[in-house]
């Protein structure tokens, strides 16, 4: 990680529960302006369970997220909706609207959170949907369209409001490995022309090396956090053996 770099989510003593049942407890973890940060770790370790407390869906157990500076306290609504605006999230299914089309999804949010006329949303909906692939098919609808296609549409409705943040809970679901390879190759153009700071809840190892550069790793039997870092430095030099064995998978016969 850079020392000048900005940090834009910091996660400070994080215990996640459900009642009385602890997922994880004592996360500590710091994300970077312009990283393609990825949490990862096996199945049921708690991922998308960080996740919604990074997009505020879960209130912490225990502990504190801040968003730059700020505390972000779930309670407080109108401070909630403020960082909110600053986020675009991308679901596994994609989320969209069946009913509406795919120029009618990325639509929504504008029509709801701005005072643009609809010929500039108009504009930026053809400028969302070029950005990820799919100009020209603004009038389609999402039971029309691969999987793949899906997930970019989603993933132009998330860009909608020009989100400081990025999150995607596990983009490569349900997809094929060349629909996978280009929504990785799209994530990575997309972060580095835009300078988004990307999260990603995966756990296929083709994305993790392909587009990370920081991360960590959720450990299951330990419920905590216990490597941070490049997912390669994690695989050349952690030693923790759940690490090891979870990133060398696709080395084994």
């Amino acid at each position: 990680m850079s020392e000048d770099a900005e940090v834009k989510i910091d996660v400070r003593g994080l215990t996640m529960a459900y009642d009385d049942f602890i997922v994880m407890h004592d996360v500590d973890f710091k994300v970077q302006q312009g990283d393609i940060f990825i949490i990862m770790g096996g199945s049921g370790c708690g991922k998308s369970t960080l996740l919604r407390h990074l997009v505020g869906l879960m209130a912490p157990k225990v502990g504190e997220i801040y968003y730059g500076k700020t505390k972000f306290d779930v309670t407080d609504v109108r401070l909630r909706n403020v960082i909110l605006r600053r986020f675009g999230v991308l679901f596994q299914g994609g989320a969209l609207w069946s009913s509406m089309t795919l120029a009618e999804n990325v639509a929504l949010p504008l029509e709801l959170y701005t005072e643009l006329s609809a010929t500039e949303i108009d504009e930026i909906v053809r400028y969302k949907l070029a950005l990820v692939g799919l100009a020209g098919a603004g009038t389609r609808y999402p039971a029309e369209l691969s999987g793949g296609m899906r997930k970019r549409a989603g993933l132009a409705r998330a860009m909608a409001l020009d989100p400081d943040i990025l999150f995607f809970d596990e983009p490569s679901a349900g997809l094929d490995p060349v629909s996978s390879r280009r929504l990785d190759e799209l994530i990575l153009e997309l972060s580095a022309s835009l300078k988004t700071t990307v999260v990603v809840v995966t756990h296929e190892l083709a994305s993790i090396f392909a587009i990370g550069n920081n991360g960590i790793f959720l450990d299951a039997e330990s419920r905590t956090c216990v490597a941070q870092g490049s997912p390669e430095w994690m695989l050349n030099y952690c030693e923790h053996p759940n690490v090891q064995q979870f990133l060398s998978r696709g080395k084994q016969v």
